[in-house]
């Protein structure tokens, strides 16, 4: 329902209380109704916090609403010191004639559970720790203790059975709850507020939790365990003793424990110390992992020790501690040890790098004996493919549908699925594994494990640059197939998603594959303090984790754009495909095993961007983010990287292209470049030129020209090597384009061609032309992302005033001017705000050449040597020998 904002204003006055995220988006959503505002620690249009204008309403934040199970009275009374631990928020609906009292009419949204079974701060923990079903949450009317007063509204969700803390407030309670608030706002404007008296009987008030009363009860039952784990924060979080030592279990258990009620499975176990280790290795540690030789293999290892000896000449005795480096070996005698190992045991197959993995000798003898039994083989990778894998496009193609963690196809841990939709048809091409949190926090471990554990993070650049090379040769082996894939999945035209969406990624690996041992520090010149010399160097180094969330309209492309630079740099990573367009994803995991890749270096979650793509943003473990998508998305994730730990984020987001062409230009190339500028890819493509000005004496025939070679387009099956145009990439998508169309009719702008549904089975839209387009209209200003041309006159030689129009939008991805004057090319070029400015030529990219936008488009470049994900120390060092020999 419609409500003016003049109604909220002759009614209410507001104010909010309270520093939390979730008071801020209140705030946002209410401030849009042009509410009048008394705002109590709430952002201000630049995101400060501000403060009341009335010293009665600078209530602030409060430590607590109760004491010793007592309500505490005129708790607005109380100094600010006092209030600023509190978390949550409180709005306060201030009739005017109430500014010389206290407030009146009060509300509060208490997120934890439905009331009245649960109250306090720590509800939502209880909830999960009584394995309550259902959860909720109150707006109430605040009394003097702020939560026993009359019920305004409820929500209620299922609770699920792995549900935590965190996924049980960012799924529901913190969405809907301000969905609530706001509602409540109106419903007290209306004045159709009611007031529900809150029962007593059955209510409880249990404390929060801390270190002293979080341990674990051992001898409860594995699913009071799973709920007594699964409802604490990570602060404090549930413990327990192991062989003395305090170790924290990690939150989310898997609910085997709940059908199995005689065990309980714990993934990861941290320490007091902080480290954290999966639970699978604790047994495994120390000397127990140790391998107990048999008289033949002690044999061969003192004769490997005597190889030792002949190499490290200068050590008196090679004991079972002697560091092989530390004893002054070179990269040479390494190559020197490996082939006398081999000399003496052909069998086995040892590397240069398993002398870096093995330093000391006992390790070393241990790594040996190990590969001389055959126990370090590695598993056989299986793929289970879709169970259709007939001829298509005539070649046999197979598609992984599983999610790809710690090097393994598995099946999404709680066993959901969801169809994949070939937009040509309709048809489903197969069912996908749909990532839940947990999968999320497995891969994470995965690839944390893989980076300070595993060889990725101990190899040498180049060796490292090899294996790309190599995932580079096997996606140029398979891209026949990858296009097949592309084509079926996101409506690609083969021969385009050959050329760009899989020609462009393979040359995407090779570049950074060239970059790994690349990357170097450099030496800054300080003052020097006398008599010692002093020197500053910085190196750049790996970042860790990364997390990679990629859009559906190049799917495999914007994979290769965002992984390729992190695996150069040595990072590994965990990536989300858009959930519509997953399976090149899911194949190129595939020729990444078959590459060499180690396992945990890259890990593959198909699924939501709403629990996958919100846990990579709010997960400790992760050190960067890169996201391609929407730009309300993109500040959401940049929203929870900034909550969560502060990591990096890189964010290309959405555009409004604008291209200027002048009578000038050359007519036939601008109707070629401009047609393509809008209309590759079918129009599903981030820099596509979102609205074109034309200058008037050229305009009727440009746009003429468009028309007729539009006609000319054949739109059909993307696998048809004669199709100009395919399907939109889904049915919703296609939706919103149709939708767009209506809109800008609505508006008056002038509809020349195109603006339907073509009549066939799929999701194929006309090409589309809109002239008459005016500055203020909706499709002047809004991203249609697909196959509509906008087009605006200007006036003959109005080069400032084009200029003006053309920046005057919220975007600045990329822009174009078509023109044979170099003077005037150079001009428009300086002038227009984007992050890329084509001239006289449109969607002209290369690997070697940064991309990445100004303004609401984000921020951060993707390719050229810029976009390697390293981060880049400082060390000043001093030294009273340095500089004199």
């Amino acid at each position: 329902m419609f409500v003016p904002t003049a109604y909220f204003q002759n009614k209410l006055k507001l104010a909010i209380i309270g520093q939390s995220l979730f008071g801020q988006e209140v705030y946002s959503n209410l401030r849009n109704r042009a509410i009048r505002w008394w705002v109590c620690h709430g952002p201000d249009k630049d995101g400060k916090q501000t403060h009341s204008v009335s010293s009665l309403m600078t209530v602030g934040a409060i430590p607590r609403w109760r004491l010793k199970g007592k309500p505490i009275a005129r708790w607005w009374r109380r100094t600010d010191r006092e209030r600023r631990a509190q978390r949550h928020a409180l709005l306060l609906p201030v009739h005017p004639h109430e500014r010389d009292r206290p407030p009146g009419p009060r509300l509060h949204h208490l997120p934890p559970s439905l009331l009245p079974l649960h109250r306090g701060a720590s509800a939502i923990n209880w909830t999960l720790i009584h394995g309550d079903k259902r959860a909720g949450f109150s707006v109430f009317w605040a009394d003097d203790g702020l939560d026993t007063g009359p019920i305004l509204l409820q929500r209620e969700c299922p609770v699920e059975p792995n549900d935590t803390v965190d996924t049980l407030y960012n799924r529901f309670l913190f969405p809907e709850g301000i969905k609530a608030m706001v509602e409540s706002v109106q419903l007290i404007a209306d004045g159709k507020a009611p007031r529900i008296p809150q029962p007593e009987e059955g209510a409880t008030y249990e404390g929060i939790q801390n270190k002293s009363n979080a341990k674990v009860d051992m001898s409860l039952s594995a699913e009071s365990i799973h709920n007594w784990i699964r409802g604490h924060d990570k602060v404090p979080g549930a413990w327990a003793l192991l062989d003395g030592q305090v170790t924290e279990r990690e939150r989310s258990v898997s609910s085997s424990c709940v059908s199995v009620p005689a065990q309980l499975l714990v993934k990861n176990l941290q320490f007091e110390d902080g480290k954290m280790i999966p639970a699978s290795k604790y047994f495994s540690s120390g000397e127990s992992s140790s391998v107990e030789l048999t008289d033949d293999e002690r044999k061969t290892a003192e004769e490997i020790r005597s190889i030792w000896k002949g190499i490290l000449s200068n050590v008196p005795a090679v004991e079972d501690t002697t560091d092989f480096f530390k004893s002054g070996a070179a990269s040479m005698d390494v190559v020197r040890l490996v082939e006398e190992v081999k000399q003496k045991c052909p069998s086995v197959q040892l590397q240069s790098e398993d002398v870096y993995m093995a330093t000391t000798f006992q390790d070393f003898i241990q790594m040996f004996v190990r590969k001389l039994r055959g126990e370090d083989q590695e598993e056989e990778f299986i793929v289970d493919y879709v169970s259709v894998t007939s001829e298509v496009n005539n070649m046999s193609v197979k598609m992984p549908h599983q999610c790809f963690i710690n090097g393994k196809f598995e099946d999404a841990e709680n066993g959901k699925t969801y169809n994949t939709i070939n937009p040509t048809d309709g048809s489903v091409i197969c069912k996908v594994a749909y990532c839940s949190v947990g999968d999320v926090d497995r891969a994470v471990a995965a690839a944390k494990e893989a980076y300070e554990d595993g060889p990725w993070g101990r190899m040498n650049p180049r060796d490292r640059g090899s294996l790309l090379y190599k995932v580079a040769d096997l996606m140029e082996e398979h891209q026949e197939e990858l296009a097949t894939i592309e084509a079926l999945d996101s409506g690609a035209v083969y021969t385009l998603a050959l050329k760009t969406h899989v020609g462009m990624s393979i040359q995407t690996f090779r570049y950074f594959a060239g970059w790994c041992d690349k990357i170097q520090g450099k030496t800054i010149p300080i003052n020097q303090a006398r008599p010692n010399r002093n020197l500053t160097f910085t190196r750049k180094e790996p970042l860790g984790v990364c997390a990679i969330v990629i859009p559906w309209n190049y799917p495999l492309m914007m994979l290769a754009w965002k992984s390729a630079a992190c695996l150069a740099a040595g990072n590994t990573l965990v990536l989300k495909p858009a959930q519509v367009t997953p399976l090149t994803a899911l194949k190129f995991a595939e020729l990444s095993v078959k590459a060499g890749i180690p396992k945990g270096v890259i890990n593959i979650l198909p699924g939501s961007g709403g629990m996958v793509g919100q846990r990579l943003s709010d997960h400790p473990d992760i050190r960067k983010l890169g996201f391609t998508g929407s730009t309300p998305i993109g500040k959401q994730i940049m929203k929870s990287c900034a909550l969560s730990n502060l990591k990096k984020v890189s964010l290309e987001l959405g555009g409004k292209s604008p291209l200027i062409i002048f009578h000038d230009c050359d007519m036939d190339k601008a109707v070629r470049m401009g047609m393509s500028s809008v209309f590759f890819n079918k129009g599903e493509n981030c820099i596509a030129a979102g609205r074109l000005f034309v200058e008037e004496s050229i305009h009727d025939e440009y746009i003429s020209r468009v028309v007729e070679e539009i006609k000319k387009m054949k739109i059909g099956d993307p696998l048809d090597r004669s199709t100009d145009h395919g399907p939109q990439n889904h049915k919703a998508h296609l939706d919103k384009l149709l939708e767009y169309c209506e809109v800008g009719l609505k508006e008056g702008a002038t509809l020349v061609c195109g603006g339907r549904q073509v009549d066939r089975p799929g999701f194929f839209m006309e090409p589309t032309v809109f002239t008459d387009v005016e500055d203020h209209m909706f499709i002047a200003k809004e991203e249609s992302f697909g196959p509509v041309m906008v087009v605006s006159k200007f006036k003959e030689g109005d080069v400032d005033g084009v200029l003006h129009r053309a920046n005057d939008t919220e975007y600045g991805l990329a822009s174009g001017v078509f023109t044979r004057d170099i003077n005037k090319a150079m001009y428009v070029s300086e002038r227009l705000e984007a992050g890329t400015v084509f001239v006289n030529t449109y969607n002209k990219t290369d690997v070697a050449s940064p991309f990445g936008g100004f303004k609401q488009s984000g921020f951060g470049k993707d390719l050229g040597q810029y976009q390697l994900f390293y981060r880049e120390p400082t060390v000043p060092l001093e030294s009273p020998i340095y500089g004199h020999v």
